[in-house]
């Protein structure tokens, strides 16, 4: 069964009171450590690769398949950043369905060469950002994960 169908069968029970849902994020850096942003199609704001976990499915295969899904391209290695829960990953999408993220955060590089195939269905454009110029209305459950990696770097945000 998919996230997305899962979710819907919870939806029917329970409407869009929220949920606790557990997924993967994808910090994807270049060789240059500019971080990979995509401006969401089901929200409008700026996020990174991620999702909802499938059942059975490991954060790990998680986030692979998300990247996969969303920008086309394959990632090997990954590495975790964190987990990511509480009331600041509170989330109401503009349809009224509410979550409280738990997101596994993973790192992983692309080459500058790295050919991406962005699903127009989840992904309205994507780009690579500096630190100090990363777009203002990064998604707020992600936008502590950016600021952790960013510490993590010595780098401003």
């Amino acid at each position: 069964m998919t996230a997305s169908g899962y979710i819907a069968e919870l939806r029917a029970l329970v409407g869009t009171r929220p949920l606790i849902l557990p997924g993967s994020s994808v910090v994807i850096v270049d060789e240059s450590g500019r971080l990979l942003l995509m401006e969401r199609a089901d929200t409008g704001g700026w996020g990174l690769p991620g999702g909802f976990m499938e059942p059975g499915e490991s954060f790990e295969d998680a986030a692979r398949r998300e990247v996969r899904e969303e920008i086309g391209i394959e990632v090997a290695d990954l590495s975790l950043l964190g987990v990511f829960s509480g009331p600041e990953y509170y989330y109401r999408y503009p349809n009224g369905d509410e979550v409280f993220n738990v997101t596994a955060a993973f790192l992983a590089r692309a080459s500058t060469d790295a050919v991406f195939r962005p699903d127009p269905g989840e992904v309205l454009s994507l780009r690579f950002f500096d630190f100090e110029r990363l777009p203002p209305d990064v998604l707020i459950p992600e936008q502590l994960i950016v600021s952790t990696y960013a510490a993590m770097r010595g780098q401003p945000r």
